[in-house]
Parts: structure tokens; C-alpha cells; sequence
């Protein structure tokens, strides 16, 4: 004989989900505003050396 899910089954199921999907969902977003930050502050390093070497030469 089948067990069928009764509506109480299903909503904590459905719940469960999107919870789960949810999270990933949130650690996607941090994942991607952690790699922005880091090419932000890599470009502002490259800037920085750039501007050192250029005042360097000058001198």
C-alpha cells in the first residue's frame, strides 16, 4: 500500500525546500559580492602601484 503525503507532510516538505533553496540562494549572493569586494580592492592596489611607479619615474 502507497503512503500518500497529506497537506501537513507536503507544507513542512514545501517549507524544507524553501528554506534550503533559500540558502543557497543567499550564499550564491555572498559569494558574488565577496569576489566583487576583492576585484574592488585588487584594481584599487593596482591603481596605487601605478601611481606610485608613475610619481617614482618622475622624480
Amino acid at each position: 500500500m502507497k503512503l500518500f503525503l497529506t497537506d501537513k507532510n507536503m507544507s513542512k516538505n514545501n517549507e524544507a525546500n524553501r528554506k534550503k533553496n533559500k540558502k543557497k540562494i543567499d550564499q550564491k549572493k555572498r559569494k558574488i559580492q565577496n569576489a566583487e569586494a576583492e576585484r574592488k580592492a585588487r584594481l584599487k592596489q593596482i591603481r596605487e602601484d601605478f601611481k606610485a611607479r608613475e610619481s617614482g619615474n618622475t622624480l
